[in-house]
């Protein structure tokens, strides 16, 4: 044996409980570091008095186009990262290597374009995304998202880098890098815009720095990696390797870029159905359901973070298993996920019914009127009352990427983010107005936790019988 093969052969023979709380709480508090970039905006804006909700309007309607830039990176990152760790327990270390410089090359790429792309047609696509509410939500959107704009290659590649690191055994370091950028964030954000007045300007730049800061750790550490040794061949462009790291990883796209349909979906239904609300088609009102669903949003996101993280956490070790044929072990650690799972999205729930008028109070609503308050009660109460479930079918779909089941784990991400996320939130409103689009949520995660059921079931009588059946749909040998 190696010694990068040694590197990692702790993943076989460790505790499953250890291991799980070893790379599970990292990617927990990176994606969290990571959602809270625009979640912090969000607090600050909403804080300041000159910007207040047609600030957090703005930033609701900015939100999905940075979720763009994620599910890229992302489909990248966690592709590549469940791709070397079953390479790495196959031992085979030519094809791990290969495949992160080609990651490396993609992401860089891709970041270019979509920079060019925001920059371009700016105008067209805050329009698309809700940003013509009112004049004033516009013009902070614009400012919002040009700055934005201009970070997303860095944005892109310390996201993609973060996971890559983790598999070559590192998941603190890809932690602490997350957090140095969000600490930097969270700095500089109040000095820019209560101290220069910088608007939404100054948390966009807030944000860019720290989004640097992360990419260029990343860049230290991918030349002093552990496990995987980064050599010239490694930034061969390999067509054959990145197409089976990316269907890996289009779970995650999925996953993201759902969202951004779904919030496209939900925030033109607010503008269209707000019109004829005899409050919220008031000019200076028109603004708040927009606010406030983007808000609970945001909640959902440092939620569905947290159960990423869990699972996500587990693709080094559920692929390793897999790769060195220990499936008793990969369907130990598929039950404590899915408690774990549960219990999350549980807390979850007990804070959005008992606690919702504390949570908008985070985001100023001290400073709005009484119709912000009363529609993000009842948005916090009906749009996340199903928590448990969606945590549970977000945790099913992450393990069965780790078991390098692309084609399963697309079809469920497909079902539940864009037949009935997309679907219900465009089909509900017509018959129950703005609170259809509140509704959409519950209705589409308790559809797919019936799915979920079926598979995790499948999951486990496969992790029971034919050693080869949970990577049968991966191939290791080179391309």
């Amino acid at each position: 044996m190696s010694n990068n093969d040694k590197a990692n052969s702790f993943l076989e023979t460790e505790r499953v409980g250890v291991l799980m709380r070893k790379y599970a709480v990292p990617c927990i508090i990176s994606l969290l570091v990571a959602a809270l970039y625009n979640i912090v905006d969000q607090i600050f804006i909403a804080n300041a008095g000159y910007l207040g909700s047609y600030g957090n309007a703005a930033n609701t309607v900015v939100f999905p186009l940075t979720v763009v830039a994620l599910a890229i990176a992302v489909m990248i990152g966690d592709g590549c990262c469940a791709f070397v760790s079953i390479c790495l327990g196959a031992k085979q270390n030519d094809n791990a290597h290969r495949s992160i410089g080609n990651a490396i090359m993609l992401c860089i790429a891709c970041g270019a374009a979509l920079t060019a792309i925001y920059l371009i047609f700016q105008n067209q696509i805050l329009t698309m995304f809700g940003g013509r509410v009112n004049a004033e939500t516009f013009a902070h959107s614009k400012q919002y998202f040009l700055w934005i704009s201009f970070g997303i290659p860095f944005y892109m590649f310390g996201q993609a880098m973060n996971p890559i690191i983790r598999s070559d055994g590192s998941p603190k370091f890809a932690m602490i890098s997350t957090l140095a950028g969000a600490l930097a964030n969270i700095i500089l954000d109040p000095i820019f815009i209560f101290v220069f007045k910088w608007g939404m300007m100054g948390a966009a730049l807030a944000t860019v720095i720290g989004q640097i800061i992360t990419a260029v750790l990343a860049i230290w550490y991918l030349m002093h990696m552990k496990a995987v040794k980064l050599q010239k061949s490694s930034f061969v462009r390999d067509i054959g390797l990145t197409k089976k790291f990316l269907s890996l990883g289009i779970c995650s796209f999925l996953s993201q870029i759902s969202l951004v349909a779904a919030m496209a979906a939900i925030n033109n239904m607010i503008r269209k159905y707000g019109a004829v609300d005899p409050i919220f088609s008031q000019d200076q009102y028109a603004q708040i359901p927009m606010a406030v669903v983007g808000i609970v949003m945001k909640f959902f996101q440092i939620v569905i973070s947290i159960s990423v993280g869990l699972a996500a956490g587990c693709i080094p070790i559920v692929g390793y298993n897999i790769g060195a044929n220990r499936r008793d072990r990969a369907k130990e650690l598929f039950i404590k996920l899915l408690m774990a799972q549960a219990a999350v999205g549980a807390v979850a729930l007990i804070i959005v019914e008992f606690m919702p008028r504390q949570l908008i109070g985070i985001f100023g609503a001290a400073n709005e009127s009484i119709y912000y308050t009363q529609f993000a009660v009842k948005s916090f109460r009906i749009y996340l009352c199903m928590m448990i479930f969606a945590c549970i079918n977000k945790g099913t779909f992450i393990y069965m990427q780790s078991l390098g089941k692309a084609v399963t784990s697309t079809l469920l991400s497909m079902v539940r983010e864009i037949v009935f996320g997309v679907g219900f939130a465009l089909l509900l409103p017509i018959f129950f107005g703005l609170d259809g689009v509140l509704y959409s949520m519950p209705i589409s995660d308790i559809l797919t936790f019936i799915i979920s059921a079926v598979m995790i079931r499948y999951t486990f009588q496969e992790l029971d019988g034919n050693p080869k059946s949970a990577i049968k749909n991966v191939k290791l040998s080179k391309a």
